[in-house]
């Protein structure tokens, strides 16, 4: 009989976790920022129909990179235990951080399970409080650990050469029309250090906007209105608030 071929438990982790890695870093990247009056949400995203970005609950919004059908079952997860939550409790009960910590031990069972292989991706959990400094944003790696993350956050791709890049920028008083242009400016720059053109078409952005009326604060950013933000001057003229609810194409 031949001898089983063993692999310690810490090299099989080890591989579990580069293996991840690796699927994740094939995607392309995004970025989620703080500015004044809410969080942004920024991607480079080709699709109209399948989406990074997407609303949980009434403050909480979710962006994810990696394999979409993997990430697009957690979403839906998400949104289920929302509902129920808000519906058996309160509203205000479902927050990001209770959103984190289901998320968590779903990824980390996955991760730590040899009977599936890991999960390829990262999310990002952020929730807009009624100030600024009720903002919330979690950011969960593929093995379910949970990282509380300020200003700014990036995943996918070339995350840390990106990240490196907006804590370098980043303000948590910018306004909407300045945090979009650094996020795009960050996302269009290579790994060899120069920059490529991201067309508004290509671009996925939402935002989770404080001064909203309505007690959901999540909406998307498209049309007009992503090209009128991206050619804001920025200065104290430039019209730089989401300008209505309604969607335009």
């Amino acid at each position: 009989m031949s001898t089983p071929f063993y692999v310690s438990p810490q090299q099989a982790m080890a591989d579990r976790a580069e293996y991840a890695r690796k699927g994740i870093a094939r995607g392309r990247s995004l970025v989620v920022l703080q500015f004044a009056d809410g969080i942004v949400f920024v991607g480079e995203n080709p699709s109209r129909a399948l989406h990074k970005f997407s609303e949980i609950y009434d403050r909480i919004g979710f962006a994810a990179a990696g394999k979409y059908n993997e990430y697009e079952n957690l979403r839906i997860g998400g949104v289920r235990y929302a509902d129920m939550r808000g519906y058996t409790y309160d509203r205000d009960d479902v927050t990001a951080r209770g959103l984190a910590n289901v998320y968590a031990q779903t990824l980390g069972s996955i991760f730590s399970s040899s009977a599936e292989k890991p999960y390829e991706v990262e999310l990002v959990v952020a929730e807009v409080g009624a100030e600024r400094e009720g903002d919330q944003i979690y950011r969960l790696p593929h093995d379910g650990s949970i990282v509380d993350e300020h200003g700014s956050v990036a995943v996918g791709g070339n995350a840390e050469q990106i990240s490196s890049f907006l804590d370098q920028r980043h303000r948590d008083d910018m306004s909407l029309a300045e945090a979009l242009k650094l996020a795009v400016q960050a996302l269009s720059r290579d790994t060899n250090g120069t920059e490529r053109e991201i067309p508004a078409e290509r671009l996925e952005v939402a935002v989770l906007d404080r001064t909203r009326p309505q007690q959901r604060k999540f909406k998307r950013i498209v049309g007009r209105q992503l090209s009128r933000l991206l050619e804001a001057d920025g200065d104290a003229s430039a019209p730089t608030e989401v300008p209505s609810d309604t969607e335009e194409e």
